[in-house]
């Protein structure tokens, strides 16, 4: 019976996690729209490769430093 609430608990910080990320990471791409003076969103469905980049860039860089911050023992 505690392998099992062991299991609930991590299952649980994992949801957790999974929601506080997918939250913050759409606010940073709220805050992100708002200083940019372009709408990146309709330059992506232009087809603006380079605006697609960038949107990307700053995920995997906002991906980064969670993961850095996350992973103990590493800094």
């Amino acid at each position: 019976m505690e392998i099992f609430q062991q299991y609930l608990i991590s299952l649980g910080w994992g949801l957790t996690g999974a929601i506080t990320m997918a939250i913050s990471l759409s606010l940073l791409i709220v805050v992100f729209n708002k200083l940019t003076p372009i709408d990146e969103w309709s330059e992506i469905k232009k087809g603006n490769i380079g605006v697609a980049l960038i949107l990307a860039a700053l995920i995997i860089g906002f991906a980064i430093v969670v993961g850095l911050s996350i992973v103990p023992g590493v800094a």
